[in-house]
């Protein structure tokens, strides 16, 4: 019996041991669980807990000068274009290269902004009217989402030209003019007329699909292409931001009273000469664009 003794104590031994590991593995889970939870509380706070899930940031860009001239279309020819309102860059016109740009002034916020954007100048009874405010949108739109998550920078200097200067009716724009504050009036690729207190909006979208190459074409549109089925096609697989430019103009009423300087409402467009800094656009695309975040003027979570 007395032999035996030490053998009793040995399954009080195993069970001990089998009850302390159970607790040790308890333990170990519980703490990667709470370092998980700590890590993802962390990351919730970096990424902002109130985040709004839209990818986009903006730069509002006032009226800087009005010219005949167009860098795109036709370079070094001054005089030879309809008349143009620029906005951003304070220095464009027909001999414009991306060396001036990077080196301008602007008038938009972000000041980081340096690019060029115009568009035929909007005319009321033969009066010029620009815009109160014009805004450029960067989004992450009308593409899937793991299309978006792989949307790369515009490459610096990328020239590009949306909409219809020769456009011969409605059917040939992509143009859309609304009213501020006056939903009830339906939009149209043509002028409407606002009702008083509203003004009059221009939406346009820049194709989002580039080849990957270019910075220009002979068209100044076929370097990139719009999307098809929610995604980029195969000739233009690279996905950028999608510019949008609205534009909104302290006039209202007959719509007979406007012209572009391209002619009727659906000859509406809009040029782009990208000159934003390379790591700042970068920077953007990836904070704001690819995880989905609404970002202000700063390229930071609203």
């Amino acid at each position: 019996m007395d032999r035996a003794a030490p053998l009793s104590g040995t399954p009080r031994r195993l069970r001990l041991a089998t009850a302390i590991g159970a607790l040790l593995v308890l333990l170990g889970t519980y703490l990667v669980s709470t370092t998980n939870r700590a890590d993802a509380a962390q990351a919730g706070a970096d990424f902002g807990v109130n985040v709004i899930r839209v990818a986009e940031f903006p730069a509002d860009c006032t009226y800087s000068h009005r010219l005949p001239d167009d860098p795109i279309v036709f370079p070094g020819l001054p005089g030879a274009s309809h008349m143009h309102s620029f906005f951003g860059s304070t220095v464009t016109n027909a001999r414009t290269t991306l060396p001036d740009l990077v080196n301008s002034p602007t008038t938009c916020n972000p000041r980081v902004d340096v690019s060029s954007y115009w568009v035929p100048t909007l005319y009321q009874d033969n009066v010029a009217v620009e815009p109160a405010i014009a805004t450029f949108y960067y989004l992450g739109e009308g593409v899937r989402a793991d299309v978006v998550a792989n949307t790369q920078p515009f490459p610096q200097g990328l020239r590009l030209v949306a909409g219809n200067a020769k456009a011969a009716g409605p059917n040939d724009s992509i143009a859309r003019w609304s009213c501020l504050h006056a939903g009830h009036v339906p939009p149209s690729k043509d002028f409407v007329n606002c009702p008083s207190g509203t003004m009059l909006e221009s939406y346009l979208d820049f194709p989002q699909c580039w080849n990957g190459r270019d910075l220009d074409s002979p068209d100044h549109k076929s370097h990139l292409a719009y999307p098809v089925n929610q995604a980029c096609p195969s000739t233009h697989p690279v996905h950028v931001p999608k510019l949008r430019q609205v534009l909104r103009y302290p006039v209202t009423g007959d719509p007979s009273r406007f012209r572009l300087a391209s002619g009727p409402g659906y000859t509406m467009h809009g040029d782009f000469f990208n000159a934003w800094p390379v790591a700042e656009l970068a920077r953007r695309v990836q904070d704001c664009i690819r995880p989905v975040v609404k970002c202000g003027h700063d390229g930071r979570p609203i």
